[in-house]
């Protein structure tokens, strides 16, 4: 499906997404009709990922490319050039970004963690993991981090926290449902106010 993003779109973003995509969904919301800067196209690593729903309802171009294909630069890199991407968002991506794509987007790549980095991130620490860390050593506050991607997980330049207060009854699932929302409110705005400076 062809984007609808016009071509003299001066920022063009390229979402990186695993799962259902319910933070691409609030991304592709926020820039629909933003002037400078819009979602161009939705990357998947998951053949049947929920995200791919996300990129048809809002008239978006997606992709599929399986594991596999990600440290050979060349299929990534050849759709990422034919769009014109300025910027990456990774938004649940679960692949490890390899270097090369470091390298061709210097500072560009970004990524939201479910906690207050450095605390329970890391390999592995993910989605509900982090949760259940959280839950397991008994604080009382999570959060969100917005962080430039580097070579290294979750260690990159942290750009935005904000914190989560949670009551002592939650339940993993119930924190991970407050820090969604959070991710959801944040994520957008953060990601204007990075690109545009």
């Amino acid at each position: 499906m062809p984007s609808t993003v016009p071509s003299e779109t001066k920022f063009r973003l390229a979402v990186l997404a695993s799962g259902g995509g319910s933070n691409a969904d609030k991304i592709c919301s926020y820039f629909k009709t933003h002037p400078s800067i819009n979602v161009v196209i939705i990357i998947s690593n998951r053949r049947h990922a929920g995200v791919f729903d996300v990129a048809a309802k809002h008239d978006i171009q997606s992709a599929y490319i399986p594991k596999n294909q990600w440290e050979d630069s060349e299929p990534v890199f050849e759709l990422l050039q034919q769009n014109r991407i300025t910027h990456i968002i990774l938004a649940g991506f679960l692949l490890h970004i390899p270097e090369w794509l470091i390298q061709t987007f210097p500072k560009k790549i970004i990524n939201i963690h479910p906690a207050l980095l450095p605390r329970f991130g890391g390999k592995g620490m993910y989605g509900h993991h982090v949760h259940e860390a959280v839950k397991a050593v008994g604080d009382l506050v999570s959060g969100i981090t917005i962080h430039e991607v580097n070579e290294r997980y979750d260690e990159g330049r942290i750009i935005f926290q904000k914190e989560v207060e949670l009551d002592p009854s939650d339940s993993p699932k119930e924190i991970g449902a407050k820090v969604l929302k959070t991710e959801h409110t944040e994520y957008p705005r953060v990601i204007e106010k990075w690109i545009l400076g």
